[in-house]
């Protein structure tokens, strides 16, 4: 028997945007400053370290990575707006969502693969290729396009999840860097990353607000964005990149990546985030205005951005040198997976008040700002710098097939419910939290059974 809602529209407290925005400044600006007190005078956001190439190089890459985000979140709107207007239902919809998890599962894996030999920043401009070719498509084809568009955009997608990660690093270990400053280098990509999308969010809003203003106009700007991009990464790191050769990478990835089981259990881990985050992303909506609730969503969803941009400020808290947490921060990753995985299950199996649906997936996000930065981390000290794309594309080949699987039995054939779903990806968090522990357990004591790992 269903539970009866009063068809009234539910309204979100505007305190609560200043609320996050108050706690992500202070967060922000309150940080500690690290071990190297002595030598470093500056508490700066951006002068956290007294090497002025390092903190061009920081400034540089930030700004690029944040129009690349801006690019995929007007993408992502954009490509769902363009489904509604065109009165496409919602069988339709699920196939090019599916047909475009299917492309990119082969694809999207083994493009890391091929970044590593030809260099994550060659990987970064066919990346732009692949955003301006898609906004040509839509351009030039319109309505037809759209179910190639949804292959090209998956498999864009797949690319920007490791390419800029793998750039970074790389640029970073080429210049000389110090590492501790490559870690806070994490934390900040996902602050901007989540930023980026909230003004990716409102500019699509404008610029698909009248529709006889031209559906154009968010693809003009992506290309426009696409190909600033490009021109500034020619000018700005010309430079030629070594490049290996298939033999010599294949070696080294069998002997570093597939032979180590510490290697596996990290990639099991990255794909039970980025499939509870695909989930997430789908059903919040459904979940939210079931039993017919009426709520506004595009004033919920800043909030979930802005939770996360919250959680990726604690990560400089926990594991900066100068935090008393910093020595058990692996023990607060683990906790935010089962934080995290529990939110997902009290979603999934009890009814809530949108109010309190709201602030759990608040809480989820929260979880997952603080756990991608470490899981970046935890990369750096575990995978070659030379195979890290490698790594993070292969391990999107679970989550994507997972994925798949989902959408085709749930969305398309509808044999499982959003509850079954969601709960599936609680289940995975809960065992990315036995992983962290695990890997954990293995430095605590190398001369046990792991100690090949």
């Amino acid at each position: 028997m269903g539970v009866v809602i009063e068809s009234e529209e539910w309204t979100l407290s505007p305190l609560s945007y200043g609320f996050l925005l108050l706690c992500c400044f202070l967060s922000v600006f309150l940080l500690p400053d690290g071990a190297d007190r002595s030598t470093s005078k500056s508490s700066s956001l951006f002068d956290n370290g007294p090497i002025m190439p390092f903190l061009s190089f920081r400034r540089s890459f930030l700004l690029l990575y944040s129009l690349a985000t801006v690019m995929q979140g007007l993408g992502s709107l954009s490509g769902g707006y363009n489904f509604v207007y065109f009165g496409t239902n919602r069988e339709e919809m699920v196939a090019a969502w599916s047909a475009g998890t299917a492309f990119s599962l082969p694809l999207g894996t083994f493009a890391g693969m091929i970044s590593d030999i030809i260099g994550p920043r060659r990987m970064c401009i066919i990346f732009y290729f692949l955003h301006i070719f898609i906004e040509v498509l839509k351009g030039v084809i319109m309505q037809p396009s759209m179910f190639m568009t949804s292959l090209l955009f998956a498999l864009a997608s797949s690319v920007f999840s490791f390419c800029f990660e793998s750039w970074m690093v790389n640029e970073h270990e080429k210049q000389g860097h110090r590492l501790r400053l490559l870690v806070d280098n994490f934390w900040l990509l996902t602050l901007f990353e989540s930023s980026s999308l909230l003004v990716s969010q409102g500019i699509a809003n404008l610029l698909i607000k009248d529709a006889n203003k031209g559906l154009l106009s968010p693809s003009l700007l992506a290309s426009l964005l696409a190909i600033i991009s490009f021109l500034y990464i020619r000018k700005k790191w010309n430079g030629g990149q070594q490049k290996s050769t298939f033999d010599s990478y294949r070696k080294s990835f069998a002997g570093h990546i597939v032979s180590k089981k510490s290697i596996w259990i990290l990639g099991w881990t990255q794909a039970s985030v980025q499939f509870s985050v695909s989930v997430v992303s789908v059903l919040w909506v459904p979940t939210i205005v079931a039993d017919g609730r009426e709520v506004q969503f595009s004033r919920i969803f800043p909030c979930f951005l802005g939770s996360r941009m919250l959680g990726s400020t604690f990560f400089p808290w926990i594991f900066s040198t100068a935090s008393p947490l910093h020595k058990d921060g692996d023990a607060y990753l683990t906790a935010a997976f089962v934080v995290a995985g529990m939110v997902l299950s009290i979603i999934a199996f009890d009814y809530q008040d949108i109010g309190v649906l709201v602030v759990l997936f608040c809480t989820f996000h929260a979880c997952i700002g603080l756990i991608l930065p470490s899981l970046a981390s935890l990369r750096t000290s575990y995978v070659p710098n030379e195979l890290r794309g490698g790594m993070m594309s292969l391990s999107q080949a679970p989550a994507n097939a997972a994925l798949f699987f989902v959408l085709i039995s749930g969305g398309y054939y509808r044999r499982l419910s959003n509850a079954f779903i969601m709960s599936f990806a609680a289940v995975g968090l809960l065992c990315a939290a036995g992983c962290i522990h695990a890997l954990r357990w293995c430095r605590k004591f190398p001369q046990q059974s792991w100690h090949e790992l």
